[in-house]
């Protein structure tokens, strides 16, 4: 039996041919295979990691989001990391895994995403930072309402109320640095009158995950420290307020002693009609959601989006939208159905 058998040259000029034709197709697939990730910027792909969706807030986010995005042409992956640091950095790796064009995040903990953001440069992904600021990373743009002015709102709207007397302060999450601009505005107006002797502070404590139920222990115990003499509250959102009014209803203070809030969630408005929370601060959640979206469609095309400001965040100056919030009362609050958030019958609670 023969065996034929086929010659392959390997004459230098042959070999040296087909190294180039492999480099050649190795370079195209080195140039290729990051695009290919990736949506046309016609359809980009949008992440969205959002800090906790269990919260109420958060959900009007992602729902107003949502719908913007898919308006101007992009589709969006919403991830909820149920207040986990460790979850919410897994979950931004795998945005990045799946191709997203940007990646939009609500952190958990501004300060622990450095790593994971890094990791979206490198992969070609714009990352925005959306109403917390996202510390010392490299992100590419940051958007919120101002947050000191929201700070100063409340604590207005605390003394407005109840202009004398013992305050106590309840500060957001210590992870969120939200919860430090917020107390820079409130003591932009409660330092003047604790310097002439108007208001006292007999307390501040800082809630960890802007826990209600830890708010409500907080209060209670502030109450019994104090022999329930306490003015005002300046509770740094709704579900602070509502855990501090619950303490305050236990001892027939409710309506009696002013809360602040922010927010402008169902509960709140309720309990401002009913007269047991004094103010909340209304951060128009579909405006920041659609001008978000906007950012992110335009950040995808290589547009610039209409920045306002920068933000310092401990590496770099963000470009950063601000947006305007607005303080809400008793004689307002029907701002919330004007603008389509509730209905009237939602507020009476009917």
């Amino acid at each position: 039996m023969s065996v034929s058998h086929r010659v392959v040259s390997t004459s230098p000029t042959s070999l040296t041919r087909r190294l180039l034709a492999g480099a050649a197709t190795a370079l195209c697939l080195a140039v290729v295979a990051p695009t290919l990730a990736h949506a046309s910027p016609a359809h980009p792909k949008i992440g969205f990691s959002i800090d906790d969706l269990r919260l109420e807030r958060w959900g009007h986010d992602r729902d107003y989001f949502v719908a913007a995005a898919k308006k101007l042409g992009a589709t969006v992956n919403v991830q909820s990391a149920d207040a986990n640091e460790s979850r919410q950095t897994a979950q931004v790796e795998n945005l990045i895994s799946r191709g997203m064009d940007v990646i939009v995040i609500v952190p958990f903990n501004g300060k622990v995403l450095a790593n994971a953001i890094s990791e979206a440069k490198q992969a070609g992904i714009k990352v925005i930072s959306y109403d917390r600021l996202i510390l010392d990373s490299d992100i590419d743009a940051y958007i919120s309402f101002d947050n000191v002015r929201v700070g100063h709102m409340q604590a207005q709207g605390v003394v407005n109320a109840a202009p004398t007397g013992n305050y106590y302060l309840l500060g957001g999450a210590p992870t969120d640095n939200n919860a430090k601009l917020l107390r820079e505005g409130q003591m932009e107006v409660l330092k003047p009158l604790v310097d002439s002797g108007k208001i006292k502070i007999v307390g501040s404590q800082w809630v960890k995950e802007w826990s209600a139920t830890e708010a409500l222990s907080i209060t209670e115990n502030a109450l019994t420290a104090n022999n329930n003499k306490i003015d005002g509250i300046v509770a740094s959102n709704d579900a602070l307020a509502g855990g501090a009014i619950q303490a305050l209803a236990a001892q027939g203070l409710a309506g009696k002693t002013a809360v602040s809030g922010q927010d402008a969630d169902l509960a709140a408005a309720q309990r401002i009609e009913k007269g047991t929370q004094t103010m909340t601060v209304y951060k128009p959640l579909k405006l920041i959601a659609s001008t978000a979206a906007q950012m992110a469609v335009d950040l995808a095309r290589g547009k610039t989006p209409a920045y306002t400001s920068k933000m310092n965040n401990g590496m770099k100056e963000v470009n950063t939208i601000l947006l305007t919030p607005i303080a809400l009362t008793k004689s307002n609050i029907s701002r919330l159905v004007t603008d389509g958030y509730f209905t009237q019958a939602q507020i009476d609670a009917k």
